[in-house]
Formats: structure tokens, sequence, C-alpha cells
């Protein structure tokens, strides 16, 4: 049976993921960051106009602050990265549906940047924090 080596070092694949998480987890923080200053009201009316429960809204607490948090500090990074995942596909759903397949003027995906993040997060979930993280053993990580 033959087998492949990999051409990365263990230092080079945890830099990567460590920057995976601090670059998702940062920019997913900045948009957390402006609801906790303007409020989530807004996403309570879109959750309204779709049948469920107002109070939900303030999960995205949880999925644009908390979570990001976990993923940047590498404390249940998969876990904080899932909660991310679960936070964009309910974006997704209740915001951005007409856009899925909608495409930019400059032959770019209409939601590149909600793509990136959701995907990123999925990426975290799969690969973990690595060794550059708070809690290198968990199996959170």
């Amino acid at each position: 049976m033959k087998t492949t080596t990999s051409t990365s070092s263990p230092n080079t694949d945890d830099a990567g993921k460590l920057l995976l998480r601090v670059s998702i987890g940062l920019l997913v923080l900045l948009h957390g960051i402006f609801k906790l200053t303007h409020g989530v009201g807004f996403i309570g009316g879109m959750l309204d106009k779709a049948g469920l429960p107002g109070f939900l809204a303030y999960g995205v607490y949880l999925g644009e602050v908390v979570a990001p948090l976990m993923m940047m500090l590498g404390v249940g990074a998969r876990a904080g990265a899932a909660l991310v995942v679960v936070n964009m596909l309910v974006a997704l759903g209740l915001v951005h549906l007409g856009d899925l397949l909608a495409m930019t003027k400059q032959g770019g995906w209409a939601l590149e940047l909600q793509g990136l993040y959701l995907f990123g997060a999925l990426a975290v979930v799969l690969l973990g924090a690595g060794r550059y993280s708070v809690m290198q053993s968990s199996r959170l990580n």
C-alpha cells in the first residue's frame, strides 16, 4: 500500500488554522459589534415577517459575538465555528435567499462575503483550532 507524505509541516498547518480562525472570527465579530451598538430590532422584524418569534434575534449575539471570540481564541473553536455556520445559514435564509444565484456586474457571486463567512467557518469546524489556541487539547477545538 502506497502512502503519501505531506509537504507542509505541523507549524505551517497550525499557522494556517490560526490565520483562518482569526480572520473569519474578526470579520464576523465586526458585524456583531455593530449589532451590539445599534441593536437587533431590524432582525426581529425580519423574523416576525417570516412567522418566527422576534426574540430569536438575540441569538445573533451568540453567532456574531460569542462564537467569533471562541474561534479567535481557540476556546471551543469548532463549536464557535459551528455557531457561525448556523448564524450564516439563518442570515442567508432570512435576508439573502433572493440573491442565492445572483452575480454582480463584475462577475462575482452576489453573496461572496456571506459565502466566505459560511465556508470559512465550516473549514474551522472540520480542521479545528490547531496548536496556536488557548485550549490546545480540548476535544471541542
